[in-house]
């Protein structure tokens, strides 16, 4: 989880750098920068013979003049163009932060988001600041949010602690997509809670009833080590790379159980994959993670002759 400690101590220590780089990392890299990046893992569960490409989009923070309309309009049509199988979305698609000019409702993100197209379907989870901005949900304890119900009306399947058998060309897998980790954490304002994570690996796990591989939607990554081997490929956002990414390191995210699941490839008993995500959290600040949709390639196709 990001901090906003840890992400100050990471501006501190650009400070140095003078104020072009405070410029480009609020006024260019956030708003204008839009790359794609390619992982092509090879997890021990996947069948080598089965090819499948997976676009990933997360925490986009739909909000003025940070993550507009136009440039979320703009991110769907760079990620139809990639032909993807699949179109999974990670979470967060809420402000997650004050220094707006505007909050986009739910509904005008969602209508843009239902613009996606692939042959097996766009699906999504949730993300922490989904739940966050919920009041409702965070007094009752239970959902599902605006922005859950927003996407379902666009069209788009939301899973929490649910499992869908997917296929293609008659080969079968799993999608799963985990409640957040993080969900109820404000809820302690209104209530007593002694758990705040609206997350059920194992009666998600429970629910796939054959062999085929599973491909797991996490918001935040730090389920990883909990996840066992039988799951293939986890996809994971949140950090944001951590913003700000000095030579590879995100200081704004710190190590947890000795590993610093901040960005990128990560192989454990499953290969994880992180996004750099879309949008900010805390302060409109990216230096070092430009925004990026993730394209992810499992297996390979049959040998040309």
């Amino acid at each position: 989880m990001i901090t906003r400690r840890h992400l100050i101590r990471s501006i501190g220590g650009l400070s140095a750098l003078g104020a072009s780089t405070a410029a480009y990392g609020v006024g260019v890299e956030p708003v204008l920068r839009l790359r794609v990046t390619r992982y092509h893992p090879t997890p021990r569960q996947w069948p080598a013979d089965f090819p499948l490409k997976i676009a990933v989009i997360a925490d986009i923070h739909a909000c003025d003049p940070w993550m507009s309309l136009e440039r979320i309009e703009a991110i769907v049509d760079r990620t139809n163009a990639l032909n993807a199988d699949i179109i999974v979305l990670l979470g967060d698609y809420v402000a997650g932060l004050h220094q707006v000019t505007r909050i986009i409702p739910a509904s005008e993100w969602a209508k843009v988001l239902a613009g996606l197209k692939a042959p097996l379907g766009v699906h999504a989870v949730m993300g922490n600041h989904d739940y966050w901005a919920d009041r409702i949900v965070q007094q009752a304890g239970h959902g599902p949010m605006v922005a859950h119900r927003a996407l379902e009306t666009a069209g788009i399947p939301v899973y929490e602690n649910d499992v869908v058998r997917l296929a293609k060309d008659g080969r079968a897998f799993w999608l799963a997509g985990l409640g957040d980790q993080l969900a109820f954490l404000p809820a302690r304002r209104f209530r007593s809670t002694g758990r705040f994570g609206a997350d059920d690996l194992d009666a998600t796990l429970a629910k796939v009833t054959d062999d085929a591989p599973i491909i797991l939607l996490a918001h935040e990554p730090n389920i990883a080590p909990r996840v066992p081997a039988r799951i293939a490929l986890q996809l994971s956002g949140h950090t944001h790379g951590g913003q700000v990414r000095l030579l590879g390191w995100s200081p704004a995210v710190p190590p947890q159980h000795g590993l610093r699941l901040a960005y990128g490839h990560v192989r454990l008993k499953c290969d994880v994959i992180i996004s750099g995500g879309l949008g900010c959290s805390i302060m409109p600040l990216r230096v070092g993670v430009p925004p990026e949709i993730v394209e992810v390639t499992l297996g390979r196709g049959p040998a040309v002759v």
